[in-house]
């Protein structure tokens, strides 16, 4: 069964289309990414899985169920804007939104103190949201999305204001939950953790799909066009334009993706030639970020 399935969702703002004809078969027990640029219609898309708005054409049916009112306590949202009363304590919040998902009082505050210890601020438990770093209110507002056990989690930029070990607890918990069955939509800019994490995903631009589906398929659908040099010492400035479309440098890496009629050994040779000391060169399927670019430019030409 199909954790989640659009079918033909569509919906318009004052004639304006935020989301066009969308189809999503999303599976369960999977890690899915909703990617776009700023604008492309993903937080619209979210809103309409929860219900906060509805779709002028189309189904949405999530876990087997058309959506209502009842499918909304088995989905854990982590919305991108801070949700949380921030002149309340921070249990007694994470107590009040157990509640309205369902919970006991006494299971809510057992599961919001676990969940304290688990992201390491329990000390902070009787302290108030606007008393917090940023960092913190999103440790809050990651618990609250996970405390009732939903087997549909929507995270929409989860790694906001994390510095990276934080980065690697939520990202630890979020492939625990994945393990245990539950299905995660995951909605970031952050390429490098979608194409670590993600099972499948979609691609949306201006309202619409350009593209989707398991995503190592997509990434050997492009083929190892992509040349990844890391200079020894210091930065290199080996000339990569005769050979390649696109060159991306960062600092003693570069990333460069080839021409289609470049063979791969006439760049070795032309530094063997010019006495390049490179410490790493490897021939790779291009990154997520270089395909995001390259779909969204063409859908927009």
């Amino acid at each position: 069964m199909d954790a989640v399935t659009l079918d033909g969702v569509t919906k318009s703002y004052d004639g304006l289309t935020a989301v066009s004809a969308l189809n999503l078969q999303i599976r369960q027990g999977a890690f899915f990414g909703l990617l776009g640029p700023n604008g492309a219609g993903k937080t619209t898309t979210l809103r309409m899985l929860l219900r906060i708005i509805f779709p002028d054409q189309g189904t949405i049916h999530i876990l087997g169920q058309p959506l209502a009112a009842a499918t909304q306590d088995r989905i854990g949202y982590l919305p991108e804007e801070r949700g949380l009363y921030p002149k309340m304590q921070v249990r007694q919040v994470l107590v009040y939104l157990g509640a309205l998902k369902g919970l006991a009082e006494p299971e809510a505050d057992r599961r919001a103190r676990r969940w304290l210890e688990r992201l390491e601020i329990a000390d902070s438990s009787e302290r108030k949201i606007n008393e917090l770093s940023k960092g913190m209110q999103q440790k809050v507002q990651f618990i609250a999305a996970v405390m009732h056990e939903p087997p549909l989690l929507v995270l929409d930029e989860p790694f906001t204001g994390f510095d990276p070990v934080n980065v690697a607890m939520v990202k630890d918990i979020m492939v625990e939950l994945r393990d245990h069955g539950t299905t995660i939509i995951l909605s970031t800019h952050r390429m490098e953790q979608v194409e670590m994490m993600c099972d499948s995903i979609c691609l949306i631009n201006r309202g619409r799909q350009v593209l989707d589906g398991d995503l190592r398929e997509i990434k050997r659908a492009y083929g190892k066009n992509t040349v990844r040099i890391e200079y020894a010492g210091a930065r290199n400035t080996f000339d990569l334009t005769p050979f390649a479309s696109s060159v991306n440098r960062f600092g003693t890496v570069v990333e460069a993706k080839l021409r289609p009629e470049v063979d791969p050994q006439q760049i070795l040779k032309a530094a063997v030639e010019q006495n390049v000391p490179w410490a790493r060169f490897e021939l790779i399927e291009p990154p997520l970020a270089d395909i995001f670019v390259e779909k969204v430019t063409a859908a927009n030409a």
